[in-house]
């Protein structure tokens, strides 16, 4: 059945507003070229882009041709601002950015484990406020929060989580109260850290692979056939509770210890690299926690492998960090066959392909599925990418469907 002219028209609108997000600005005839409409339906569609303020003139095309230069359409990025915040148990960082993407102001605060729970929502949804009026956006459509812990499939809302401060949970309905103009969304942390990988980083062009997020914490994210997968209960990737050998114990439903998490986990990181005589200089960055001191110590072991004279403690340290994370990455590749794993968060994009190739060597001795393992290039900032991505892309689903007429 063929479509009705309304839907066409909005199948055509969107493809349009889809290559200038993807190109740039274009000319009418370059949208034609592009979408292999008519000149007439392009024409058309120019002006109801155009009159629903979702595209602008915005230069000309400079081509040499008789008559007046062609006008350049791009869409315009203040039509909606974005936020994106990546929420950690003692710290909470915003980027504010246009419907672009384009990131206009950023900051982060920390926020001591032992602030009570009224405080440390006034101090994260302050810093939005701050962040936001900082970069003058005057239309705040969506913001993507990143956050540990599960994320409820049903509702969207994040679930209590043994270990985690109360402000988490509470924070999604303090920032729907204080910015009632904007859409509110909370996904799991390393889901947000593949989306960004996948979309800017090591994951480029994967539609099935799973990030091994090493961090403060551990945890994984699964991408398979181009969809992020979340579970029965948003609980797939919790690795941190994965039986394995080497933690002396069994984790339990409300603790990770003794599960995957004591093995590859920051402080289990920087335990095992004092292990082997290695220290982070001055003890890591002024203020660090843990998650940047092993970055830190990891880095520095990789330095010390690669000069003309290798240091052997730093490599026996890599070694046996290997060994650990080669553990999850084969328990993960034994059940789903992902063909990629990429080594996430501040660690794995610190070990780089040192320590990425020495996880597959050791991997491809526990599994005869052939995996490829990649260090992660965003680290960190990876959440707050994917918050970002995520806040995008709702915005445009909602603002790129013009109204019929």
């Amino acid at each position: 059945m063929p479509a009705s002219p309304s839907t066409a028209r909005a199948i055509n609108d969107r493809l349009a507003l889809r290559l200038l997000q993807q190109q740039g600005p274009l000319t009418a005839g370059q949208l034609k070229q592009l979408t292999g409409l008519s000149r007439p339906t392009v024409a058309d569609l120019v002006e109801r882009l155009t009159t629903s303020g979702l595209i602008a003139v915005v230069g000309e095309s400079g081509e040499q041709r008789r008559g007046p230069n062609a006008r350049l359409y791009g869409i315009v990025a203040d039509r909606a601002h974005l936020a994106a915040l990546d929420v950690r148990t003692e710290s909470v960082s915003v980027i504010v950015a246009d419907l672009l993407g384009r990131e206009l102001a950023a900051e982060s605060v920390p926020i001591r484990g032992d602030t009570g729970t009224g405080p440390a929502l006034e101090q994260a949804v302050g810093l939005v406020e701050r962040v936001v009026k900082e970069a003058g956006a005057e239309r705040l459509h969506t913001v993507g929060i990143g956050a540990p812990g599960l994320i409820d499939p049903v509702t969207g809302e994040l679930r209590d989580s043994t270990g985690l401060p109360e402000w988490h949970r509470r924070l999604v309905a303090a920032l729907r109260e204080r910015l009632p103009r904007a859409r509110v969304t909370v996904e799991n942390e390393t889901n947000l850290a593949a989306l960004a990988e996948q979309r800017y980083g090591a994951a480029r062009g994967r539609d099935t692979f799973v990030l091994l997020w090493l961090g403060h914490g551990t945890g994984a994210a699964v991408v398979l056939d181009g969809t992020l997968r979340r579970g029965a209960s948003g609980g797939t990737g919790e690795i941190g509770f994965l039986p394995v050998p080497g933690t002396g114990g069994l984790p339990s439903a409300t603790d990770c210890a003794d599960g995957f998490h004591s093995l590859a986990g920051a402080a289990a990181v920087t335990e095992l690299a004092e292990r082997y005589g290695m220290s982070a200089e001055g003890g890591g960055p002024e203020g660090a926690g843990a998650e940047p001191v092993a970055a830190e110590l990891v880095r520095a072991a990789v330095r010390a492998t690669a000069g003309a004279t290798v240091s052997t403690a730093a490599s026996r340290f890599l070694d046996a960090l290997a060994d650990r994370i080669a553990l999850g990455v084969a328990s993960v590749v034994a059940v789903l066959d992902p063909g990629c794993v990429v080594l996430g968060g501040e660690i794995g994009q610190a070990g780089g392909e040192v320590l990425a190739g020495r996880v597959v060597e050791r991997a491809a001795r526990m599994s005869p599925l052939r995996t490829e393992v990649r260090a992660g290039t965003l680290g960190g900032r990876a959440v707050l990418r994917g918050a970002l991505v995520t806040a995008r892309d709702r915005a445009q689903d909602d603002l790129f469907t013009p109204p019929e007429g």
